[in-house]
């Protein structure tokens, strides 16, 4: 292993909400905000600046960040698509870190973000100079790099020359997404062994859907390829509307639990994610695909007495 501990992101309320049909509340948005960092959850990625005719769910982007506690221990993160959505983000004055996105494949950038691949490269290093110059930070995520719903496999030197080319606009980190979960964990393990290598000394973030299962194992083969930070959503929740067939991404319990057995330590604490799971299903209507919170609590505290 290359490491004992790992930064966990929680993107619960932008990933895990935005491809839900019944709109959930601002106050619900803030509460599950409030439940992650009573966790312990540190980096949040509280919502996205998009067009809300495209993205219902996050159309109260603004509100959402207008009831952010004051917290100085808590980075806000707000994901941006282009310039408008950046000046968007930055103007409420409570996003810390912006979050833009390159997509690996042509076909998927634009039915994503309305342009070419290339032009998401430069969309995303505009995002990224846009942060610094108003004293934030920014930091890329590339899509679909682990295959595209629409083109099938991505080549790995399509990964690595978005990857390369992208760390010259100095990203506090990049991220590689399996945005419709069809990673495996040799595929994971060689591409993000890679990447980091490449990127060095910008540290590689991880984004895993666990559309056909393989999340958590994904999640192992990244943490032993010296990935250093994990996106996950409580319950379990998320999708991308303009990824067919994407599901949810790995859940924030199931991902801790792992790794904490493993005596890799994520911070956070598993029984008020599992509370924060059976809240969130409530709210949903629902039970939620995380696995942790529908078990039996493990191990067994022993009662005193």
């Amino acid at each position: 292993m290359y490491t004992n501990s790992i930064e966990m992101v929680e993107v619960s309320p932008r990933d895990g909400l935005q491809n839900e049909k019944a709109l959930v509340s601002t106050e619900d948005k803030l509460a599950l905000i409030d439940r992650a960092l009573e966790a312990g959850v540190r980096r949040i990625e509280v919502a996205s600046f998009v067009n809300p005719r495209a993205v219902p769910q996050m159309a109260d982007a603004e509100a959402v960040c207008a009831g952010l506690p004051e917290r100085g221990d808590v980075t806000w993160i707000g994901l941006v698509m282009n310039a408008r959505g950046a000046d968007r983000a930055l103007a409420t004055g409570r996003i810390d870190q912006l979050g833009a996105v390159s997509v690996a494949t042509d076909t998927f950038a634009m039915a994503n973000q309305g342009q070419t691949s290339e032009g998401s490269i430069e969309a995303a290093k505009g995002i990224i100079n846009a942060a610094r110059a108003a004293g934030k930070i920014g930091q890329v995520t590339i899509a679909a790099a682990f295959g595209c719903p629409f083109e099938g496999e991505v080549p790995e030197a399509r990964v690595l020359a978005m990857a390369e080319a992208l760390a010259m606009a100095a990203p506090v980190e990049i991220a590689l997404a399996d945005t419709i979960g069809v990673a495996n964990p040799a595929h994971v393990n060689r591409l993000v062994t890679a990447v980091r290598e490449l990127v060095a000394p910008i540290p590689v973030r991880v984004h895993f859907h666990n559309t056909r299962g393989t999340g958590l194992a994904n999640v192992w083969a990244a943490v032993e390829a010296g990935a250093r930070t994990i996106d996950a959503s409580i319950g379990g929740l998320g999708g991308c509307p303009f990824a067919p067939g994407a599901a949810g991404n790995v859940s924030t319990e199931d991902v801790v639990y792992m790794l904490e057995r493993a005596g890799v330590r994520t911070g956070l604490d598993l029984s008020a994610l599992t509370e924060a799971n059976h809240w969130l299903a409530d709210v949903m209507g629902r039970t939620l695909p995380g696995m942790v919170a529908k078990a039996p609590a493990f191990p067994k505290q022993l009662q005193e007495g």
